[in-house]
């Protein structure tokens, strides 16, 4: 068994979860909708990336006692769709339409920035320092966190947000750092860390955003 097999499980099922938790509570609104399309999509997506241009990170075996514990810490994304239907609230349609706007922005960060840095190490292997990873040394961690973000927002309650920290400062800036210390032994990194933000863009002379 490997890690993506979890990972890819928990992505495959949200949609049904969603679904599910729609029938129970019989919250059939405009944002628990959304909110299914939203979620649904990103994990369909995700299905086909790792079908596609699949993340290697995510291919290390585990033991059932992994897969599990793994289980369990995914399900914490469950959170803002069960506090969205079970708690009936009514989003405003700006704060829909916000959540929608930062979903499709951190849909295209993060899913074609994996595509970029697959393609490219897949036919010239080094320092990847333009397109998409020009200026942000880190766009596809962004894409993901503007991502749950806006399923957070859509939520309308700060638990998932809290949640999605917890995972940036458990998995997500653990990654990066290591990624720090991979790319640092190119020559041109030196000059590539200084032009380029470790997450957010760092946008010329505007600085780092």
């Amino acid at each position: 068994m490997q890690l993506r097999h979890v990972i890819n499980l928990h992505k495959g099922v949200t949609p049904l979860v969603v679904g599910a938790l729609m029938w129970m509570y019989g919250n059939g609104s405009v944002a628990a909708w959304v909110y299914l399309a939203l979620h649904g999509t990103y994990g369909l997506l995700w299905l086909l990336k790792d079908w596609i241009y699949p993340d290697r990170q995510w291919q290390q075996p585990i033991g059932w006692g992994m897969a599990i514990a793994g289980w369990v810490v995914l399900g914490l994304y469950w959170l803002a769709p069960f506090l969205l239907i079970a708690s009936g609230v009514d989003v405003p349609a700006p704060i829909v339409a916000a959540a929608v706007a930062v979903n499709i922005l951190g849909i295209f960060l993060h899913y074609v920035s994996d595509a970029q840095k697959y393609f490219t190490l897949r036919y010239h292997k080094g320092l990847i320092d333009d397109g998409l990873f020009a200026r942000s040394r880190n766009t596809n961690y962004l894409g993901e966190l503007l991502i749950y973000g806006s399923f957070a927002l859509l939520s309308m309650h700060w638990q998932p947000f809290v949640v999605l920290a917890g995972f940036f400062l458990v998995v997500f800036l653990p990654n990066m750092r290591r990624k720090d210390e991979s790319l640092s032994r190119y020559d041109n990194f030196q000059a590539y860390r200084e032009r380029s933000g470790f997450l957010l863009p760092k946008l010329g002379s505007l600085g780092q955003l």
